[in-house]
């Protein structure tokens, strides 16, 4: 009899621990609200597509997990994720040392060069800081990007800050900026866009620790094991061929992290 009981009682238990993984495989996936294509576009119905998508869909299926993606702003989807409010970001987030200090991250899965964008009618003799001397770079907030310039050019150029990467390309086309600082990868369809017609790049930003070392998903520290099976993920889309398959959708170049 009491060996009947504790059958019963281990395979309830066996069937609890069982529910609760089930339940932690229910995933939120935060994205930043606004587009930034072609990684998150939202369609007019409400669907949410892309290179990024498309990724964190395949990761969600090699890891069995239900994958729901959230809206929150950019500025705020750290503490989105913090808060248990999302449970992962997946939002072009650059792994760098700041960021560590508060979250995790998994392995790469892209990298982007940083570059700098101007009008081709623009003449500069270079991009270091005294090349630029008296002009206005916008750049999104929240970024390496913008680290980067409020550490190295604040002194000789005017830093403007944007919420969004479509509001920096807008006053980029409109020269209400001089030059813009970007994801080489964020600005590909706006350099292939009628808006982008008359804009080119000026050069690559030298290699600084602020860039970090690639794209990764974002973790709470505590989540060990949802990070060990999501670099497990990217280990096996990589050596299938699969995210290069993802990326032939959306690039003509390789993104793969260093």
């Amino acid at each position: 009899m009491i060996q009947s009981i504790f059958k019963v009682s281990v395979l309830a238990a066996c069937l609890l621990a069982s529910q609760v993984n089930a339940q932690s495989m229910n995933l939120k996936i935060g994205v930043a609200a606004e587009p930034y294509p072609p990684f998150t576009v939202k369609s007019a119905s409400g669907q949410w597509t892309g290179f990024e998508v498309d990724l964190v869909n395949a990761i969600c299926k090699k890891i069995a997990a239900k994958c729901t993606i959230v809206e929150t702003s950019w500025d705020g989807i750290i503490p989105a994720l913090t808060s248990k409010k999302i449970d992962v970001i997946f939002n072009s987030m650059s792994i760098t040392p700041e960021r560590e200090k508060t979250i995790a991250f998994s392995a790469p899965y892209y990298y982007t060069p940083v570059v700098f964008l101007g009008g081709k009618s623009l003449k500069v003799a270079g991009i270091k800081p005294e090349d630029l001397k008296g002009k206005t770079i916008g750049t999104q907030t929240s970024t390496p990007n913008a680290d980067f310039l409020k550490k190295y050019y604040s002194k000789t150029a005017k830093i403007k800050i944007y919420n969004t990467q479509d509001e920096v390309n807008a006053d980029l086309t409109a020269g209400r900026i001089d030059l813009q600082l970007a994801d080489e990868t964020g600005v590909y369809d706006y350099l292939k866009s009628p808006a982008g017609s008359k804009i080119e790049k000026k050069g690559l930003a030298p290699k600084d620790p602020i860039f970090g070392t690639g794209i990764g998903a974002g973790l709470r520290k505590q989540d060990a094991d949802l990070k060990k099976k999501m670099d497990e993920a990217i280990k096996a889309l990589n050596s299938s061929g699969e995210f290069k398959t993802i990326q032939a959708k959306y690039f003509d170049f390789d993104l793969t992290a260093r």
